[in-house]
């Protein structure tokens, strides 16, 4: 596991001599798997390990390390594969959405009970730089560890932050609540809260109001 981490990216179609090896060690182990229970209990030696992968391509890594699993039938030793996401609430074009976002960009956590070979098929998958490593030996996380990480987004799901960005001085119009329908300019913004406090001319005086993010939407004008 000493050798040095590729930060290329490397494609499907490529093949280099240690895979190769690894590949064979694993189909010659493959009829001696066979032969035993069809349903094995879970491996006693798994541990939760980090992958970097490049930012933006987690859900690729996750699928490519799934369809390497299942053809070099190590599904007895890789268990769960994970990204950390959150729920995340999108305003466009005056309508909300909600979609689960990558809150820990270019990691993947993947249980598995590592050896030498089982490390060259993770680390030579596309899109993989590298483990979460101390020297030349991947660092292994405790389920307690990784479930205060993963369990963020059970936590999120009942108040979905909404992804907004909002500036001093920018012109919004309230959608909802006393001041619905009326224009106005942003004076302050707390991010903590999701609230604006907007100044809206009320008898021709401007007056400053706390709206949700929720309840606004950036002005056309």
């Amino acid at each position: 596991m000493a050798e040095e981490l590729s930060t290329g990216e490397q494609t499907a179609e490529q093949v280099n001599p240690d895979e190769q090896n690894v590949e064979q060690n694993l189909e010659a182990a493959a009829p001696a798997a066979e032969t035993e229970a069809a349903a094995p209990a879970v491996n006693e030696n798994f541990k939760w390990y980090i992958i970097h992968a490049y930012s933006g391509f987690e859900r690729k890594v996750k699928e490519s390390l799934q369809s390497r699993v299942a053809a070099y039938h190590l599904e007895d030793r890789v268990g769960r594969i994970e990204i950390p996401t959150e729920p995340t609430t999108e305003l466009r074009n005056g309508k909300k959405y909600t979609i689960d976002r990558v809150f820990l960009p270019g990691y993947v956590f993947v249980e598995m009970a590592l050896d030498n070979d089982l490390w060259h098929v993770v680390k030579n998958t596309p899109r993989v730089t590298g483990f979460l490593q101390t020297g030349d030996q991947p660092n292994a996380l405790s389920e307690a560890e990784v479930n205060a990480m993963l369990n963020r987004s059970d936590v999120t799901k009942e108040k979905p932050k909404l992804k907004l960005k909002f500036a001093k001085g920018e012109q919004v119009r309230i959608t909802e609540g006393p001041f619905a329908n009326f224009n106005g300019a942003v004076d302050d913004v707390n991010e903590d809260k999701q609230t604006l406090k907007v100044m809206v001319s009320i008898f021709g005086r401007p007056t400053p109001t706390e709206v949700s993010f929720s309840n606004v939407e950036k002005s056309e004008e």
